[in-house]
């Protein structure tokens, strides 16, 4: 369990496994989409920091996700359509804007 919500912080919490996955799948689409607007994809990396914070007007937390692109030697202007593009494409970046439909079922 997290530190945050009284655990010893030790080992590999969920928001570090979120992390993990959103920061493949940001990978993975803005690589699709620089290789079909002829950039190489190689140089890229995609960093997620995923934390839990309060979620204002709510007694909950929420996931608060800070996403980091590096990709060298390309001109920032020319990177902001595609990194707008793997913004769509990304399944991670669309649970994160949109939130996800969720079922709960309790099972005997």
């Amino acid at each position: 369990m997290p530190a945050e919500l009284g655990g010893d912080g030790r080992g590999t919490n969920p928001e570090q496994l979120f992390a993990a996955g959103f920061a493949a799948c940001f990978h993975g689409a803005l690589s699709l989409v620089a290789r079909q607007a002829a950039f190489d994809p190689a140089v890229i990396s995609v960093e997620v920091t995923v934390a839990l914070g309060r979620d204002p007007g709510d007694v909950g937390h929420l996931l608060c996700v800070d996403l980091v692109v590096r990709w060298p030697g390309v001109d920032p202007e020319a990177a902001a359509p595609l990194l707008a593009e793997a913004d769509s494409l990304c399944p991670y970046a669309k649970m994160a804007r949109r939130g996800t439909p969720t079922t709960i079922t309790l099972s005997s």
